[in-house]
């Protein structure tokens, strides 16, 4: 028994082995072969930047300002022609200044506000004063100056108040101003003074009279109507040291 089990385990063995099924391997499916991309690249160095040139301008010299200097102003020179008065006022109506003597010599500074008249330093007085424009000799151009109207309160003094009782009545085209008398002294006694404005053939005009003394107390003008502006008139008392304080005059309108 013991020599038939080599040959019953190889027939076991063979037996086995016919009956299994035979494993076929699988043919292996051909794959798509993948065809590599083959991508150069080409080392591309980084821009270099180019620096910016700035231009910067050597320094300067900024040139110091020119001052130009101002022409200095030359007042017109006179020559006294004549022998004349110079004022405290622009009209012969005001108060004596000085005497003028031809060849007297002087600068000319203003000119009147409503008349002609020069307002002028002399080179002897230490003081100005006013000239009518025909006793002197002009050289250079006064237009180039300033108009002016005096103080008169500023010219010396004056220890008489103003005229009182001033009143003033029309007849017609003539208005009279009439005032009571200012007791002076026949040394100071100077008179009275009277500035108005007054319309005659149309024209508003500046108008100026004195009287010499203290003992005359009425005066009259003429004054019609035709004017844009009102006519009006103050009145000063004079003394030979200035003018008092004016006292308006009531004008009755036409």
């Amino acid at each position: 028994m013991r020599k038939w089990q080599p040959i019953l385990l190889i027939l076991t063995v063979l037996l086995s082995a016919c009956a299994a099924p035979a494993q076929i391997e699988p043919s292996p499916t051909p794959q798509d072969t993948a065809t590599p991309i083959v991508v150069y690249i080409t080392a591309t160095s980084a821009p270099t930047l180019t620096p910016t040139i700035t231009f910067t301008p050597a320094p300067t010299d900024t040139p110091e300002p020119t001052i130009t200097p101002t022409p200095e102003f030359t007042f017109p020179s006179v020559t006294v022609n004549k022998q004349a008065h110079c004022r405290y006022g622009p009209s012969a109506a005001y108060l004596h200044a000085a005497d003028l003597y031809a060849g007297d010599t002087g600068t000319v500074r203003n000119r009147a506000m409503y008349s002609s008249w020069l307002y002028i330093k002399f080179d002897k007085l230490n003081y100005f004063c006013w000239v009518a424009p025909s006793v002197v000799d002009v050289v250079g151009d006064v237009s180039t100056l300033e108009k002016y109207e005096p103080n008169l309160q500023s010219i010396g003094s004056n220890q008489y108040g103003p005229p009182q009782n001033v009143h003033a009545s029309r007849n017609g085209d003539e208005v009279t101003i009439s005032w009571d008398q200012m007791q002076m002294t026949a040394d100071k006694d100077r008179g009275y003074l009277i500035e108005a404005f007054v319309c005659q053939n149309g024209a508003y005009i500046w108008w100026t009279f004195s009287y010499p003394d203290q003992f005359v107390t009425s005066y009259s003008v003429k004054d019609e109507a035709g004017c844009a502006a009102p006519s009006w008139g103050r009145i000063y008392t004079v003394e030979k040291h200035g003018f008092s304080q004016p006292a308006e005059i009531p004008w009755p309108p036409p």
